[in-house]
């Protein structure tokens, strides 16, 4: 298919490909028209692409608009975004992070993926194949990088690390987090499961003994970096980060029965009752 000029996508907010590839390219398992179905054998008509994707979290391609969100037999949880005369379909979701009728912008995160991704692309209401569309996509972003712009909006973040006692197991809790910090926080807003209240009462200590203080606010703050926390507040954004990364843990092992591979039989009945971890976390504020 050749994309005329009525057919460029334009975007106020840039552009951004759907999803970032991790330690490797993500495998299309099953491709755009006429394909053998992996397991009946017979041969269909497939109006999208399947991605090899689990969990993956999945951007808006530009500015656009949130147009349908469902759930059928076929395609599992889905959610339609529309980019101008195209529509953008994202299927066999895990979770939605923004609703019908919402605006969205380049990089936006708005869906998860689940085992895999279908991905169909329409214009104008016909099916088109996915992967062109994509190509139109990404040569967009490299001709705004060729003019010395950049294809989505850059966000500035903090110019310092943020370390907590888990460093050692970064890579096993954001695999964890990428497939259940949906769930996390669904769970929450459900009430299944609850903040232990020792919790909630050591993020209030932190903040309070951090305002007393004058942690906040060291700096200009910006989208990123909302509290203007500085270099002074690194002590303060440690232990922020270690209870939440408590409570996450303690949630997957009340409700989900899951630990972290390196935790001791001792640490995993203490993820069932974090009360001392929080009491620690508040009362050795710098």
């Amino acid at each position: 298919m050749r994309f005329t000029q009525e057919m460029m996508l334009h975007s106020a907010s840039g552009y951004s490909m759907p999803f970032e590839e991790r330690d490797k390219d993500v495998e299309m398992t099953l491709g755009y028209g006429k394909q053998k179905h992996p397991k009946s054998g017979k041969v269909f008509d497939h109006t999208g692409v399947d991605f090899n994707a689990p969990y993956y979290m999945l951007s808006a391609i530009a500015t656009g608009k949130v147009t349908g969100i469902g759930n059928d037999a076929t395609h599992g949880l889905y959610q339609i975004i529309r980019y101008g005369d195209y529509e953008v379909n994202y299927s066999h979701l895990s979770n939605v992070f923004v609703g019908f009728g919402r605006e969205v912008h380049a990089g936006q995160v708005v869906s998860i993926s689940a085992e895999m991704l279908h991905l169909e692309v329409r214009y104008k209401g016909e099916a088109i194949n996915p992967l062109e569309f994509l190509t139109m996509v990404y040569c967009n972003l490299k001709s705004l990088e060729a003019q010395g712009k950049t294809g989505m909006p850059e966000l500035v973040g903090l110019d310092f690390e943020i370390h907590t006692r888990y460093d050692k197991d970064h890579k096993e809790i954001e695999e964890l987090m990428m497939k259940f910090l949906p769930n996390y926080l669904q769970d929450m807003q459900r009430g299944f499961y609850h903040v232990p209240a020792h919790t909630e009462q050591a993020l209030r200590n932190i903040f309070t003994m951090s305002a007393i203080k004058n942690y906040f606010f060291e700096m200009l703050p910006n989208i990123s970096n909302p509290l203007g926390i500085g270099r002074k507040s690194i002590p303060i954004a440690e232990k922020v980060q270690n209870l939440f990364i408590e409570d996450f843990l303690n949630y997957l092992a009340l409700n989900h029965r899951i630990f972290l591979s390196s935790l001791s039989a001792s640490e995993k009945k203490r993820h069932r009752n974090p009360h001392s971890t929080a009491v620690e976390c508040s009362n050795h504020l710098l």
